[in-house]
């Protein structure tokens, strides 16, 4: 199995409902994100890629159109802001467009990251 994978990166704010009202995580606030795309294949194509970096043009696209510099409640609402929900929208955004995605991960800090990767994959 082939494995590459792609960052991009955005900034955009939140706030996330459910938790105790002294949460600091309850106040609008921001991150600077790392979305990191993982594709792979059993095989490479033609050119000897799983895929050619230049085609993952369009996560940073919709990423730039779309995402950044937004409120990300206004995006996803109903569903809390999390990094775990942020991943999985991504993915299912991704996923008809890049049929060899098989995970997206969300970084909010430096040294935290959620992972959506779906079962069967």
């Amino acid at each position: 199995m082939y494995k590459i994978s792609k960052q991009f990166a955005f900034s955009a704010a939140h706030s996330l409902h459910g938790l105790p009202d002294d949460h600091p995580c309850t106040r609008l606030h921001g991150h600077n994100y790392v979305v990191t795309v993982h594709l792979r294949s059993k095989e490479l194509n033609e050119t000897g890629f799983v895929k050619d970096y230049n085609e993952l043009k369009i996560v940073k696209q919709y990423i730039d159109e779309h995402i950044d510099h937004r409120n990300l409640n206004d995006i996803m609402h109903p569903l809390n802001s999390s990094a775990e929900n942020l991943a999985r929208m991504f993915f299912d955004i991704f996923k008809p467009m890049l049929p060899e995605l098989y995970a997206v991960e969300v970084s909010e800090t430096p040294k935290t990251s959620a992972i959506y990767e779906p079962d069967g994959q």
